[in-house]
């Protein structure tokens, strides 16, 4: 196939795309640029920034502290039953809270005190780094005994089922495995884990970062016990915007977070000097919620109920198939080779495309200088350049000419103005 034909099949694709008018409910700005990082920092929806000016000319600069009981106080639990929907969870499960970290330790460090009788934690090394980092702070909290088995990978891209049944044992208290991992894009089957760990009577937290709003969720058809995930990716709420947890309703009760706080509080405004557990999904709160920042999430949520996630998805698929297509006709020539599994069932919204020269083309493919257009992607060490694919707003003429800049960066050896140092945000 020869670019032309190539990019004719991505236009007539594009003429298909049934979701191709929820791209104008984002910001689009420079339109030589080609966004394929949304799986790290979602665009801006218009219908958020609306909310934020709204939330502080008229309910902050007036209606100030009245606020909290007109709109405020029961928001993230609002917006949690929206997430429960796109994730497959039921309503007064999700709440959004805190941050991605601090809800994976309240969920971790509970079901370690609920499995007091086990003493290890499984993970993978796919796992994204940050995650790993909680469980060592939980090995030194809970002490002498307690250990953290973290399964390698065979290929670097996914993890084998039949060592991850090898490792986890009698002994094991909590498996906690990001659903999709940050790197390859290689996706859990999560009905077969879940099930997996609970025949061990192990409890099971999945992270669910890099697969809400681009997976359907199925937390309750899999029987999952807890799960967390960002809203700053596919979700779009903006730069640190919080994050949700999920704890399935039967165990809600069961289970004690390890952060008293007082949004966590039975009813905070008694000002209690004893604490006293919330009950059901608001005992895993803990501090003020960010208001501004958690309300730039709900354009999003409403937008990913009203197509339904089974659409999503197939837009996803669809164009991930077509940027590996792509890519195996233009650029594995080249030196390039897929650092994704290649069956779709295996894979999230994210393609990674590896190469040995991976970060010095990332600085290429960014520099307004070179070639007809900017492409951000992000670049993931040591070799691995991420395409995120996001329904909403990625078109399939964008994936070709992503692929074009790529070609021509390496065919012309233009990376090599470029030094091989990272920058400091990759």
């Amino acid at each position: 196939m020869d670019m032309g034909l190539a990019y004719k099949e991505a236009i007539a694709l594009n003429e298909q795309d049934d979701l191709f008018a929820y791209r104008s409910k984002f910001f689009g700005g420079d339109e030589k640029l080609i966004y394929l990082d949304g799986n790290s920092l979602g665009r801006l929806p218009v219908e958020s920034k609306a909310i934020i000016e709204r939330s502080v000319k008229i309910e902050w600069g007036e209606r100030l502290i009245r606020s909290w009981n007109e709109d405020w106080f029961t928001k993230n639990i609002e917006l949690g039953d929206k997430i429960a929907r796109i994730a497959g969870a039921s309503e007064g499960e999700v709440v959004i809270t805190d941050s991605t970290s601090v809800n994976l330790y309240k969920l971790a460090h509970a079901a370690l005190r609920c499995k007091k009788d086990r003493t290890r934690i499984v993970t993978d090394e796919l796992n994204f780094p940050s995650d790993i980092y909680i469980f060592q702070g939980l090995l030194k909290e809970f002490g002498e005994g307690y250990e953290l088995i973290v399964v390698p990978s065979r290929d670097g891209m996914t993890i084998d089922t039949s060592d991850l049944k090898e490792t986890i044992n009698d002994n094991t208290a909590l498996v906690s495995l990001s659903h999709v991992a940050f790197k390859s894009a290689f996706r859990y089957n999560m009905k077969e884990i879940t099930s997996l760990g609970h025949e061990k009577g192990a409890m099971i937290l999945w992270d669910l970062s890099h697969s809400i709003g681009v997976v359907p969720g199925e937390l309750n058809e899999s029987n999952a016990d807890l799960a967390v995930g960002c809203t700053y990716k596919y979700l779009n709420g903006g730069p640190g915007s919080p994050a949700f947890l999920y704890v399935r309703k039967d165990l809600q009760d069961k289970l004690s977070s390890p952060i008293w706080g007082w949004f966590g509080e039975k009813n905070p405004f008694d000002f209690e000097l004893k604490y006293r557990p919330g009950e059901g999904i608001k005992r895993f709160l803990a501090g003020t919620p960010p208001i501004l920042s958690m309300k730039a999430i709900e354009p999003t949520l409403d937008m990913l109920n009203e197509i339904g996630m089974d659409r999503i998805r197939r837009k996803s698929v669809l164009q991930s198939e077509l940027l590996l297509m792509l890519a195996s006709e233009f650029l594995y020539p080249l030196g390039f080779q897929s650092g994704s599994p290649i069956d779709p069932e295996k894979r999230g919204s994210h393609v990674s495309l590896r190469h040995p020269e991976a970060c010095r083309i990332c600085k290429a493919l960014i520099d307004p200088e070179i070639g007809d257009t900017v492409v951000i992607p992000d670049f993931r060490e040591p070799d691995n350049i991420r395409l995120g694919i996001t329904p909403l707003y990625t078109t399939c003429t964008e994936l070709f000419m992503a692929v074009r800049e790529i070609r021509n960066i390496v065919e012309n050896r233009l990376f090599l103005k470029y030094s091989p140092g990272k920058d400091m945000v990759t």
